[in-house]
C-alpha cells in the first residue's frame, strides 16, 4: 500500500482529501500543528471511512520536526502539501509570519525528498496567484499579476521554488492545483470548514450568521464592476477538489507528467458574485441572512474564476456538484456541529 503524507491534514481541504486518498487505497499519514484546525477531523475521517490515518502533531517550517517525521516512516511514497498560513487579510497585517511559516514548510519538505532519493508532490497553490487578471477566465498561461496580499506572493514564489527545484532535480516531480473557491463540506456531515476564531471565507461567516453565532454578515464592497457590485468569485465543492488531488497523484504515479512540473486550474469555469451567494444560501436553507455592506477589504480583488479545460483534458477532473448542493452540505454541517457541540 503505498504512503502518503498529508502535510495539514487536519484542515478544511486535508481532512476532504484524506477521505479520497483511503476511498482510492491508499495509507494516510497527517502531520498538523493544529494552529487553525482540530484533531477532532481524524475521528470524521474514521467515521467515513472506517479508517483512522496516523496523526502526527509537528510543525512543518521547524525541519527538525520533519526530519523525525521522515525518519519514523523512513520517507514517504508521495505528499500532498496543504500546509499553510492562509487568510488573506490576516496576511497584510503579519506578512513576516507568512513568509516564513508558508516558504520554510515547502523548503524542509523538498530538502528532505532531496535526501531520500525524490518522490512526488501535489502542491496546494491559489488563483491569488493571477491578482487582478486583465482578461477573464484565466487560464494557467495567464501571467502573473503583482500579488494584492503576502498570502498570495508566498503561493507564487512556492510555485517558483518548486518549479527551480524540480528543473535541477530529475528524481522530485510536482504538481500544483490552483485553487479558486472551495466550500461545503462533506455529505455525511461528518467533516467540514472550522475556521478558529473569526472567519476569514465567506461560507463559514454565512453559516455562523444563519446559526446565530455571528450577529450579522459583512459583505466587504459594493462598488466592484459586477451585476450588482459585488466581488466574483469561483466556487465550487470541497469534494470535487480533495477528488483532483487523487487524480494529480495518480498523474505523477503514471509518468504522465512529462513537465516534471505542472499547474491546473480547478474550479467550475463560472464566476457568482457574494450576493448571488447570499441569495443561493436563503433558498436551500430557507432563512433570510443578516448582512450589512462595509468597505472593500484590503488584499480582496474584484473578480476572478477559471478556465478548466486543461484540468477537463490532461487529468479527467471536473466539478460534478452545483453551487446549491455545495452550500446545502455546508449548512448541514454547521448544523450538526453546533448540535454535537450543545450535548457536550
Amino acid at each position: 500500500m503505498k504512503t502518503v503524507l498529508l502535510t495539514g491534514g487536519t484542515g478544511y481541504i486535508g481532512s476532504h482529501t484524506a477521505v479520497e486518498l483511503i476511498n482510492a487505497g491508499y495509507k494516510v499519514v497527517i502531520v498538523d500543528n493544529l494552529t487553525n484546525s482540530s484533531i477532532d477531523s481524524i475521528e470524521g475521517i474514521h467515521k467515513i471511512t472506517g479508517v483512522r490515518p496516523d496523526f502526527v502533531k509537528a510543525d512543518c517550517s521547524v525541519c527538525c520536526e520533519m526530519e523525525s517525521l521522515f525518519k519514523k516512516y523512513n520517507g514517504f511514497h508521495s505528499i500532498i502539501h496543504f500546509a499553510a498560513l492562509k487568510a488573506v487579510g490576516e496576511s497584510v497585517e503579519k506578512p513576516l509570519e507568512y513568509y516564513h511559516n508558508n516558504l520554510s514548510s515547502l523548503i524542509n519538505l523538498l530538502q528532505l525528498m532531496k535526501k531520500g532519493g525524490g518522490g512526488d508532490l501535489v502542491f496546494s497553490s491559489s488563483c491569488t496567484v493571477y491578482g487582478q487578471p486583465d482578461s477573464l477566465p484565466v487560464t494557467e498561461k495567464s501571467p502573473y499579476k503583482p500579488a494584492t496580499s503576502p498570502y498570495g506572493n508566498t503561493k507564487k514564489i512556492a510555485e517558483d521554488i518548486l518549479r527551480e527545484t524540480i528543473n535541477v532535480n530529475s528524481s522530485i516531480k510536482g504538481i500544483a492545483l490552483r485553487y479558486f473557491n472551495p466550500i461545503g463540506a462533506h455529505s455525511s456531515a461528518e467533516i467540514g470548514e472550522l475556521p478558529l476564531g473569526k472567519p476569514d471565507n465567506l461560507i463559514p461567516f454565512i453559516t455562523q450568521t444563519a446559526v446565530g453565532i455571528r450577529e450579522k454578515l459583512q459583505i466587504f464592497g459594493n462598488d466592484y464592476d459586477s451585476a450588482d457590485g459585488t466581488a466574483i468569485r469561483d466556487y465550487f465543492h470541497v469534494v470535487d477538489l480533495a477528488k483532483a488531488h487523487v487524480l494529480a497523484l495518480k498523474r505523477l504515479e503514471e509518468n504522465r507528467n512529462k513537465a516534471g512540473f505542472e499547474v491546473f486550474n480547478v474550479g467550475t469555469g463560472k464566476g457568482v458574485t457574494v450576493l448571488e451567494i447570499v441569495k443561493a444560501f436563503e433558498k436551500v436553507s430557507g432563512l433570510k441572512l443578516n448582512y450589512e455592506i462595509v468597505g472593500r477589504r484590503a488584499g480582496d480583488i474584484e473578480k476572478v474564476w477559471a478556465d478548466t479545460t486543461l484540468a477537463n483534458t490532461e487529468l479527467g477532473w471536473k466539478t460534478q456538484s452545483t453551487l446549491e448542493e455545495a452550500l446545502l452540505t455546508a449548512w448541514n454541517w454547521e448544523k450538526k456541529l453546533r448540535e454535537v457541540k450543545s450535548e457536550k
